[in-house]
């Protein structure tokens, strides 16, 4: 099959270069920008170099991992975050419904929020966002739906990793560097490891696969629909921190205190409570997902082992 992933630069675009190096099949890793040599550059706002790329590269499946991410500055910046979160899922959908392909589109926990929610969120909950890439978010999978072309959402949460910019990286830098630093603690969810949502998205891909028929080209895909993806557990940002310092071996380092919120004025309410229901796409899939704390400790020694890789390396 031929699988074309956008967004492949971010964090779960190159966990998924990571884990398609065994795979059979044919990966295009797309992106706004060629930061990377296999990066195809591809702006997913353009329908026409959408609708191109698909067609000319007989892409059977899109993993949609782009979108606008920045939830504080997606505040000011309403029009791009709604292009990328809204309308671009759209255009995927109906490039990819034109070849009677599978969408696969990666969206956020963020689609939750103003409720006071006390048990996990279900996929059929009604979306409750906070702000604008919430909202914007929400957008890009009533659009997808709307299409009717087949599609797999998939909302997570927390994501993490080796790659760019989160929060795990972060507090290893400061739980390194600073003596004590303050965590939220009444905000509630489930860290993922982008590995192994990357891991359960080959998973459903292989699963689609099963059920391709290459000469019917009007075959649906009988689990299209939309599921909840995190790692098994739950615990606040401040859990979270706590955790990330004890595996690096920074907690003697650093004092990580507990605070509210409110005493980190943001533009945007982020969500208090945003624990996702993974019933669905364990029962539908057979996915065996692994403990938040599991992930995250090898995710640690992982970073760990580069940042030493890299330390014994020569000087130029």
């Amino acid at each position: 099959m031929n699988i074309l992933v956008t967004g492949a630069n971010g964090q779960l675009g190159n966990e998924l270069r990571t884990i398609a190096h065994n795979s059979l099949d044919k990966y295009i890793f797309t992106d706004i920008n060629k930061s990377q040599p296999d990066t195809v550059v591809l702006d997913i706002t353009d329908a026409n170099a959408v609708r191109d790329i698909v067609s000319r590269k007989r892409i059977d499946i899109i993993v949609n991992c782009a979108a606008y991410t920045n939830v504080n500055r997606a505040e000011t910046d309403k029009d791009l975050a709604e292009k990328l979160n809204g309308k671009a899922p759209q255009i995927l959908a109906s490039a990819i419904k034109s070849v009677n392909g599978l969408l696969i589109h990666i969206s956020t926990d963020y689609v939750f929020g103003k409720e006071p929610y006390n048990r996990p969120c279900q996929e059929d909950q009604k979306g409750t966002p906070t702000g604008v890439y919430g909202f914007t978010k929400l957008h890009g999978e009533k659009n997808v739906r709307s299409t009717k072309c087949k599609h797999v959402i998939i909302r997570t949460s927390w994501l993490y990793s080796e790659y760019g910019n989160n929060f795990c990286k972060t507090i290893l830098q400061k739980t390194e560097t600073e003596p004590q630093i303050k965590v939220v603690f009444d905000q509630v969810g489930t860290p993922t490891y982008a590995l192994d949502l990357a891991i359960a998205i080959f998973s459903i891909i292989n699963d689609y696969k099963k059920e391709f028929k290459p000469d019917h080209s009007d075959a649906e895909y009988s689990k299209s629909g939309t599921y909840h993806y995190s790692n098994e557990g739950v615990c606040s940002w401040y859990d979270f921190a706590r955790m990330i310092a004890e595996y690096s071996k920074h907690d003697h380092l650093c004092h990580i205190l507990p605070c509210h919120t409110n005493e980190f004025p943001s533009p945007v309410q982020r969500p208090y409570y945003s624990v996702l229901d993974k019933t669905k796409i364990k029962k539908t899939f057979n996915l065996n997902i692994p403990y938040w704390t599991d992930s995250l400790k090898q995710c640690i020694a992982n970073i760990m082992e580069e940042q030493k890789a890299d330390q014994t390396l020569p000087k130029p």
